[in-house]
């Protein structure tokens, strides 16, 4: 492997767009390579891009011997499968969120890594953003005190329409799948594996979901509220309460964001983290990191945790049907 880690991108999306602009921003990783169903394609986001490599297919991109590792971009359904060629093909793997479409998927993708021996990450790029990295610091030194809730939404609006894909049944989409993924693993980062789960979900016209919240117990007592909407912009605030202390992220709280630590006694401290960039980044510079260090799954977004959120996410929409 060179001394930059060569990606190779499956999609040409806007996910994949904003991804390979930020990496301008890194100098853990370059962009070599695009793959996408038809060459028009790869090459019109290659030249937009500056990247050498374009191929009229997932197959020959994870074959391209100048890539070292692989971002799955595409919409839901083809995750796992597009992960599944990268793996197949020696490849490392950075999985666009949600990880895939439910529980099952996840745990056949896990397994091939890990019989293959190769490194997999789902992508949720908040867990690397500085200001969640500074939350997670404040957790591990109890400066909350013990945890009674955490509260989260995520809610956009966007115009009805068949052919856009949050609205395509076929892709697996909806207010869940795609917006929900964020505070669920927000509440995971924080609490864990819920216990118990309760939902109510407002059904779109064609059978997806276009509002869900959600409320889940934990076994040590404490809560998580959540919301998703795609028929309105919410606040996008997160919260996490304990007995000593409280943590209010400002909106977008799953973007590069700042935040306030509140004690108890209303004392409150402001955390105002800089950023250059969209925040994707740092989930590349992670995968880099882990793979000079020869591990198989990032400590930050473990495999079996990616799979537990999916679990949980099958666990709302069977509430829904």
């Amino acid at each position: 492997m060179s001394e930059q880690l060569r990606w190779g991108v499956i999609g040409t999306g806007a996910i994949a767009a904003a991804w390979v602009e930020d990496m301008g921003t890194t100098d853990s990783g370059t962009v070599v390579a695009v793959g996408s169903r038809k060459l028009e394609t790869a090459e019109r986001f290659a030249d937009r891009w500056g990247i050498p490599n374009r191929h009229a297919s997932y197959e020959e991109l994870v074959a391209d011997a100048e890539v070292d590792a692989v971002y799955v971009a595409t919409p839901h359904p083809l995750h796992s499968p597009c992960a599944q060629l990268a793996l197949r093909a020696g490849k490392p793997a950075l999985v666009e969120k949600p990880f895939t479409v439910n529980a099952a998927e996840a745990e056949e993708l896990v397994a091939l890594a890990r019989s293959e021996g190769l490194f997999l990450m789902e992508a949720m790029w908040t867990r690397w953003l500085p200001h969640i990295v500074e939350i997670r610091r404040l957790l591990a030194e109890g400066a909350l005190g013990k945890l009674a809730s955490v509260t989260a939404d995520h809610g956009q609006w966007f115009a009805p329409d068949r052919d856009f894909r949050r609205f395509a049944r076929e892709l697996h989409s909806g207010a869940l799948a795609d917006l929900g993924v964020y505070p669920v693993s927000f509440a995971s980062m924080v609490l864990g594996t819920p216990e118990r789960i309760v939902s109510l979900i407002t059904p779109a016209p064609d059978g997806g979901d276009e509002m869900t919240s959600m409320v889940f117990g934990y076994t040590s007592g404490a809560q998580a509220l959540l919301n998703c909407s795609i028929s309105g912009k919410s606040p996008t605030r997160g919260a996490i309460v304990g007995s000593d202390a409280r943590i209010e992220i400002d909106g977008d709280f799953y973007r590069p964001s700042s935040f306030s630590l509140i004690s108890r006694d209303g004392v409150e401290t402001r955390f105002e983290v800089p950023h250059e960039g969209w925040g994707l980044r740092h989930q590349a510079d992670e995968v880099a990191r882990c793979l000079h260090e020869g591990l198989l799954e990032s400590p930050v977004m473990p495999l079996d945790e990616s799979i537990s959120i999916m679990q949980t996410m099958d666990a709302v929409r069977a509430q829904g049907n």
